[in-house]
């Protein structure tokens, strides 16, 4: 097994636009720029070594692109011991539905992950995961996973500091020899900075979805403290020696309506065939649809009166309503870092539409969760040899509620009664890799060749090429 890795990508970038192309920015860890010019990353890892019982590893990147200059990508040491792991640092996550190449990124829209795309830079904190354990009795059956962890973020935003509180919990069922069920929450929290104080006493409350205490915001004493949001998350998958195929189910909620399904039919669905022998021409073939229009519905009345006390309910009373995904009344950048959108990247940053998005700016939340979406994913290797992967989005984009795209709103008015006016876009991307001939394994040609066309993003064309060089020892 190799000691360490030390990887060196080198891109050029270009655009017929103002901003780079959606698919060459979007699910890239923030490294790229947000306009031409380039991105050099310098990587050193050491993975885990499986032959031992206590297993370590450690990983170093930098990163230089021409919008934001040097920065750190990854500063993380881990530690393994049987079925934990810790992970303390900058570390970013692990994607799944990957093609022929791990090294082009996966092939799905949300990485497998609605709440954690891979589509910013990495948070600072800790997380503590857990592999699959049986549960006992289950005779293998039935087995727990997740992780916890809390981080802190870094950027410009509208509550400076603001801490983060990550959690996972998974029941996985082993139905057979051949199907796996999954069924799971994956939950996020902001809260502290400067505008909350980052005590034991509030930690607990975030941790448990409590009301704030006496010292809080009016708003927190009346909700929950922080802002709250995740995702309920059903796989299902078939496997055989040659194949396997996957079908996931993401379902985003941003309070208690959402977690009752009051949000249906809200969802990212996402069907994934996949052959284990990865030279092939076509090795995955992914289909994802997205439909978050719902979000619990138009309309949603008070439950406190002026003075907060809580009004009775009565029949026909909509306490639901207006979930407005990635978004919050008092931490306004939303689930957004460095000015991207940490979850779906298809939920647009404010500034987008009219221009002015700027990731080194204040980005105050997302201007567009409310969306219609069919995305594919091809992957396979040229000749056997020359990895790619083909992605292709079309998307009807509602922006939110109270602030439609375009057309009137339908916020306040019964569900169905008012006739929506979406934008349209398609965005379209070839990603690959060339390895050199004459015995040269380590070295790689990378290209991409990225369009979009539409009424969101501005219609344009753009290009990376680069080097990717890899050695092992």
């Amino acid at each position: 097994m190799n000691d360490f890795f030390i990887t060196l990508l080198l891109l050029g970038t270009m655009s017929g636009g103002p901003v780079l192309p959606f698919w060459a920015q979007a699910g890239q860890y923030g490294r790229m720029p947000d306009s031409s010019g380039g991105m050099v990353l310098v990587q050193v890892q050491k993975p885990f070594d499986d032959s031992r019982d206590f297993q370590w590893s450690w990983g170093v990147g930098l990163t230089y692109n021409t919008s934001s200059s040097v920065y750190v990508d990854e500063y993380y040491l881990s530690g393994r011991w049987k079925a934990l792991t810790l992970d303390a640092g900058l570390k970013h996550r692990e994607m799944d539905f990957m093609g022929a190449s791990s090294s082009l990124g996966p092939l799905s829209v949300t990485g497998g992950h609605l709440i954690e795309s891979g589509n910013t830079r990495a948070i600072p904190g800790y997380r503590l995961s857990l592999a699959p354990v049986d549960i006992p009795f289950t005779n293998g059956h039935l087995a727990l996973y997740g992780f916890w962890g809390d981080f802190k973020t870094l950027d410009k935003r509208w509550v400076q500091g603001a801490l983060v509180h990550r959690g996972e919990l998974f029941l996985l069922a082993r139905i057979g020899e051949h199907l796996e069920v999954h069924a799971g929450l994956d939950h996020y929290a902001l809260w502290g900075g400067v505008s909350m104080d980052a005590n034991w006493d509030n930690y607990w409350r975030v941790v448990t979805g409590s009301h704030a205490s006496p010292n809080g915001s009016r708003s927190d004493q009346i909700n929950v403290i922080g802002d709250h949001g995740g995702s309920e998350c059903f796989k299902f998958k078939w496997s055989e020696d040659a194949w396997s195929l996957l079908f996931q189910h993401d379902i985003p909620y941003n309070d208690r309506s959402g977690m009752r399904f009051n949000n249906f039919p809200d969802g990212v669905n996402t069907l994934h065939f996949s052959w284990a022998q990865k030279d092939r021409w076509i090795s995955d073939i992914l289909y994802e649809f997205h439909y978050t229009r719902n979000q619990s519905g138009p309309l949603h009345e008070k439950e406190t009166d002026a003075e907060g006390n809580v009004i009775p309910w009565h029949r026909g009373m909509h306490i639901a309503g207006g979930d407005n995904y990635f978004n919050n009344g008092e931490y306004k950048s939303g689930w957004t870092y460095y000015g991207r959108t940490i979850g779906l990247p298809l939920f647009f940053p404010t500034g987008t539409l009219n221009g002015s998005w700027n990731p080194s700016n204040l980005v105050l939340g997302i201007e567009n969760n409310r969306i219609r979406a069919h995305h594919m994913g091809l992957s396979g290797q040229l000749f056997r040899r020359m990895p790619y992967k083909l992605m292709l989005t079309y998307s009807q984009n509602y922006g939110t509620f109270t602030k439609p795209y375009a057309g009137e709103s339908a916020w306040g008015k019964p569900w169905g009664t008012v006739k929506e006016t979406p934008l349209w876009q398609l965005s379209t991307a070839l990603i690959g890799e060339v390895p050199a001939p004459f015995g040269l394994g380590w070295l790689h040609l990378a290209y991409g060749i990225y369009a979009d066309y539409g009424q969101v993003l501005p219609s344009q064309f753009g290009a990376t090429l680069g080097i990717r060089c890899q050695w092992g020892r």
